[in-house]
């Protein structure tokens, strides 16, 4: 069976440019997991080159297959000046174990400081909301599974870390901007749910043209730099599919649970695998699958129209052997702009959908506190 210590040895005999030493010497292969034959990895890069990461992508995934190794995912990202200094004081005191002796399980980031939901004494309970493709409704549910929670009288936050794609703030009709107190973000709350997005920080919609590294940092901050208090839950609306910011929560949060959200359309069901296969290839339960747009229900007749399909997201459960939370019909809520609490996409408590949402909720309760 492949080992950890065997991927890092086979990596030794690469170079780092800049430093001239192997990058298992420095350090620069982190966050090695390895389940089934697949391997994923964290690359440090030393220097800001496609054709250096073109070249070490081809030279790892040729050194990994001679191991044995079916699947490999490795991810790039640039060193930071905290591993640059490190690594100087490393070289300049040869005497200093080598840091390939105690490889370090998370990217570059301090250790959360006791009383941080993400400390050691941290009760919160995290649930990634995830799909494999755009438009299936993982926001809309993510947003009302918060609501419903926090009506079943829990304290419940939302990252919105969908960074490139974030929609949170106007799905809520949140129009307020968070406050600054003793160099600690405040939250927006409504409906008694705390939300936190990259929307609050960015002018008249403008999109977000950053890298892996600094999407990275800005998630790292919703965690670490704002005052979330006491919470029961916080969910983490992912981008769509397996990206570097999936891959990040998925590192950051190693206890998280995740809610796979498909429509009943054979395809996207198929495109949602993924997702739940990289929370299965990194250790995480899934909770469940949300089959979204399951079905067009006539307002008069009460008759249903079947408009993508059916059975999607009941082979998704199977297949990833979980359980089908919901089946959620195709609509969007009946709310008004003139309404004193508008918000474009949360689904009143008494609805038929509202109660659908608050099953769910009663679900994840029952499941991550017997």
């Amino acid at each position: 069976m492949l080992t950890k210590e065997q991927v890092l040895q086979s990596l030794q005999s690469l170079i780092d440019p800049q430093y001239g030493q192997s990058i298992t010497q420095l350090n620069l292969v982190k966050d090695v997991m390895i389940k089934e034959g697949n391997v994923s990895l964290t690359y440090i890069t030393t220097v800001e080159e496609e054709r250096y990461k073109e070249n070490a992508r081809k030279a790892v995934t040729e050194t990994l297959k001679t191991l044995g190794a079916e699947q490999m995912h490795i991810r790039f990202r640039m060193i930071t000046d905290h591993e640059r200094q490190q690594i100087n004081e490393q070289l300049q005191d040869p005497s200093a174990p080598k840091a390939a002796q105690t490889p370090k399980a998370a990217p570059a980031a301090p250790a959360a400081p006791s009383g941080s939901i993400l400390g050691p004494d941290s009760k919160v309970k995290f649930i990634a909301v995830a799909s494999g493709k755009g438009g299936v409704g993982k926001s809309t549910v993510t947003v009302n599974l918060a609501v419903a929670l926090a009506r079943k009288g829990k304290k419940v936050g939302i990252i919105d870390a969908d960074i490139y794609g974030f929609s949170i703030p106007d799905m809520m009709g949140v129009e307020d901007q968070p406050k600054l107190e003793d160099n600690t973000i405040i939250p927006i709350e409504k409906y008694g749910v705390k939300i936190i997005s990259m929307g609050f920080f960015v002018q008249d919609n403008a999109p977000v043209i950053w890298r892996g590294p600094m999407l990275g940092k800005m998630l790292r901050n919703f965690f670490s730099e704002v005052s979330w208090g006491e919470l029961d839950y916080m969910l983490l609306d992912l981008p769509p599919g397996t990206g570097d910011i999936a891959l990040d929560v998925h590192q950051m949060l190693p206890h998280s649970k995740e809610i796979i959200v498909t429509t009943p359309h054979a395809t996207a069901a198929f495109v949602a695998a993924r997702a739940g296969a990289m929370a299965v290839h990194t250790n995480h339960e899934i909770l469940g699958i949300v089959e979204n747009m399951s079905y067009y229900e006539c307002k008069s007749c009460g008759s249903k129209d079947y408009v993508f399909g059916k059975g999607g997201g009941a082979k998704l459960a199977d297949e990833l052997h979980s359980e089908l939370l919901a089946q959620l019909p195709l609509g969007a809520p009946d709310n008004h702009i003139s309404e004193a609490d508008y918000s474009p996409s949360v689904y009143k408590e008494q609805t038929p959908t509202g109660q659908l949402y608050l099953e769910i909720a009663d679900k994840v309760i029952r499941k991550l506190e017997s």
